[in-house]
């Protein structure tokens, strides 16, 4: 018997895969293609830069290649470790140099494999321009509430304030990240100013700066008034510290050529005022007060002259004879937070802002409201009234929210920590309803604490999110026990503050509960 050799039957197609597949493992990373799957700056967004000023790219693509942007400047390819894991993640940083021109441009990127002789290329959807400091970028403020911001963060409340400016004040723009442009303020100083706020200028301005004339102070029946004349509407930006209690006003751009300053009839607030030069572009006005408590103080220009204006304690320091303007937050189309049970925060805030009203008008107190009825009013548009009100001091209303719906308690906000004082004595008589206490908060960023006009709080009355809190915020009888504990909270802080005297002494201790 004869045996045939075993033999598998022959199948082209077989055959072919097993020859693309030796092929692959022999020759595959060797033919691996260039590619780019994204390339962007960092951050994402348009930018402004100047000379000093960093550069910064990401490229995603094909590990192991040579990456360039901007024609041959290197970006480094990360090790995963430092990429989350990832891998073919390029960075690249460029300094800005004197002399470099980039006019509102993508920045083009490069990828090219060893084993590869095809680039991949791709552009960034954000454009850079490189300003000239022989060509200075100049803006202009434009609207009563323009302001300027420490740095790019945000979040719901907006980006950190450094203060509020006059309108038609010259800025000089050295940059700018996404909607919003850096401008220097001094040597070392720069500030952020949203672009919904100022206007560009055209080419050829001069970057500003002024020097101070003698300046003056006086009195009227209000408040007492520094002017200190300027050649032209320089940005600023003021403080008002405690123990003592001082006014400081920074201008920004300015040098003193004063050389008196004219104390008239009729200051009664402002004590022995003075300046310093703190840097050659830095002026500095030093206005100590008389009283512990700060009551407001405006700032901004008349033609080029700075105008400040120290408000007086009131005549009596009582609820009686006093303006109380009262926020009742939200309204209309913007109905706040929104229990389970679909309580909404304006209701909440209105009705007690009504009872609130009757109890300050029983005490003799008279009362402006920012609202009446279920409207939608702007905060914007409330700051603005309140400023043409000119009440002695503001409380807004609001009820809280927390996606736990365990938290809950009543809490007061204040921005100033000269206005402290107020949203204390308000938070010690909300606690004294049984709600639990959720603090006493400081430098909050809130359009309605935002004046430095009048002393104002914010209140929390308690948690709408919350089913305990929630059933006391709506119960009126529980609403009329708020009305009457925030009554007796401006009672407090006015008692407080007329045992205080001139300059920050106590004159006797006061009574406590």
């Amino acid at each position: 018997m004869r045996f045939a050799p075993l033999q598998a039957p022959f199948h082209p197609r077989g055959f072919l895969r097993l020859v693309g597949l030796c092929w692959l493992l022999l020759a595959g990373p060797a033919h691996a293609q260039s590619r780019i799957e994204s390339a962007e700056t960092v951050p994402a967004t348009n930018q402004w830069l100047q000379p000093g000023d960093r550069l910064q790219v990401r490229l995603q693509g094909t590990p192991g290649g040579q990456a360039t942007f901007l024609g041959t400047h290197p970006l480094t390819e990360l090790p995963p470790a430092q990429a989350g894991g990832r891998r073919g993640i390029y960075q690249g940083t460029y300094v800005v140099r004197p002399g470099d021109t980039l006019r509102n441009r993508a920045i083009s990127f490069a990828l090219l494999l060893p084993t590869d002789s095809t680039r991949a290329t791709a552009r960034s959807r954000s454009r850079v321009r490189f300003l000239s400091p022989d060509e200075p970028q100049l803006a202009v403020t434009k609207g009563p509430l323009a302001y300027l911001n420490y740095g790019l963060g945000e979040d719901r409340l907006g980006g950190a304030k450094l203060g509020y400016l006059d309108s038609l004040v010259t800025l000089h723009v050295t940059g700018m990240v996404g909607s919003q442009y850096r401008v220097r303020l001094a040597e070392n100083q720069t500030a952020w100013v949203p672009q919904e706020v100022v206007r560009l200028l055209p080419p050829g301005g001069f970057v500003p700066t002024s020097l101070t004339g003698s300046w003056s102070v006086a009195g009227d029946s209000l408040y007492d008034t520094v002017q200190v004349p300027l050649t032209a509407r320089l940005p600023y930006r003021s403080e008002l510290l405690t123990d003592p209690t001082t006014l400081v006003v920074d201008i920004f751009g300015a040098t003193s050529n004063t050389n008196w300053i004219t104390q008239r009839d009729g200051i009664r607030e402002l004590g022995d005022v003075h300046y310093q030069q703190v840097q050659p572009d830095v002026f500095r006005l030093i206005l100590p007060l008389r009283h512990a408590q700060a009551w407001g103080y405006s700032i901004g220009y008349r033609g080029n002259t700075l105008v400040i204006k120290v408000k007086r304690p009131p005549a009596n320091l009582r609820l009686r004879g006093l303006t109380v303007a009262l926020d009742a937050g939200h309204g209309g189309e913007n109905v706040g937070a929104t229990s389970a049970a679909g309580t909404q925060e304006k209701d909440l805030t209105l009705a007690i802002a009504q009872k609130l009203r009757r109890e300050l008008e029983k005490a003799g107190a008279r009362v402006l409201m920012t609202r009446e009825t279920d409207a939608t009013v702007d905060n914007g548009y409330r700051v603005l009234l309140l400023r043409q009100l000119r009440p002695d001091l503001l409380i807004s209303l609001h009820a809280n929210s927390s996606a736990n719906p365990a938290v809950q308690g009543t809490s007061t906000f204040y921005r100033y920590v000269a206005f402290r004082p107020l949203a204390w004595a308000l938070y010690e008589q909300m606690r004294s309803t049984g709600l639990k206490g959720f603090g006493n908060v400081g430098s909050f960023n809130f359009g309605l604490n935002g004046p430095t006009e009048y002393p104002n709080a914010l209140v929390e009355t308690a948690f709408v999110s919350n089913a305990e809190d929630e059933k006391r915020l709506t119960d009126p009888q529980f609403q009329q026990q708020l009305a009457e504990r925030l009554r007796a909270g401006l009672e407090d802080f006015l008692k407080a503050t007329r045992a205080k005297g001139p300059r920050g002494w106590l004159l006797h201790e006061p009574a406590r509960n």
